[in-house]
């Protein structure tokens, strides 16, 4: 394997969180009588600084969000991770085969990461090892948090890849210069037609990928 290090997102690589939270945008989205549907948020809103969309629901709305809405979210979110959340198919297995550092680069708060990684008892692999937008206030598709994370883990952008599942994500590493694999065996489906991305879908597969890269 040519990599020495791999840097993983969060929600929907390394926990099965997207569907938990696109069903409560949708629930939410609707009870302030704005009509979108599941497809629109599958691929508008995953990967993005939560600012850009409640920003992006304002200007479809029209108006100003409730003045609680992000926290009501984040309640709500929370609680269901709690009692649903669930490892990717596959990740632990990768994780424990590993033989090179990894880490994990999210763009959720460090809090919500911490949360979901021990839900899913996946902490003592992660711990140390967190980096969070909102700790650096950079937010993909900028690929500074990327650059902060191979920094930390001591390499450069060209030793590591980058597992991601959005496009937000897949842009920030590209423009980091890092190898990047998207994972699509969860509900996020992006067209990369393009795009210098090697596409999977079973977290199985991975560690077959990395080592022929």
């Amino acid at each position: 394997m040519k990599y020495k290090c791999i840097i993983f997102d969060s929600d929907g690589v390394l926990v099965d969180s997207e569907a938990i939270s696109s069903r409560i945008w949708l629930k939410m989205v609707n009870e302030i009588g704005l009509g979108i549907d599941m497809g629109f948020i599958r691929k508008n809103f995953p990967g993005r600084a939560m600012s850009v969309t409640l920003r992006l629901i304002e200007e479809m709305l029209g108006r100003p969000l409730p003045e609680n809405f992000e926290q009501e979210f984040r309640r709500r979110t929370y609680e269901a991770f709690k009692k649903e959340l669930q490892p990717v198919p596959g990740i632990r297995e990768l994780l424990d085969r590993l033989t090179i550092p990894f880490c994990v680069a999210s763009s959720g708060p460090e809090e919500k990461v911490r949360l979901n990684l021990t839900v899913t008892g996946l902490i003592d692999k992660f711990e140390g090892r967190i980096i969070s937008s909102y700790n650096l206030g950079t937010w993909k598709p900028d690929p500074g948090i990327f650059l902060h994370a191979a920094d930390k883990m001591g390499f450069l952008p060209k030793d590591c890849a980058v597992v991601e599942d959005s496009l937000s994500g897949v842009k920030a590493a590209l423009a980091g210069g890092f190898d990047v694999y998207l994972y699509t065996g969860g509900s996020n489906r992006y067209d990369v037609t393009g795009m210098d991305v090697k596409v999977f879908d079973d977290m199985g597969k991975l560690y077959a990928l990395l080592e022929q890269s």
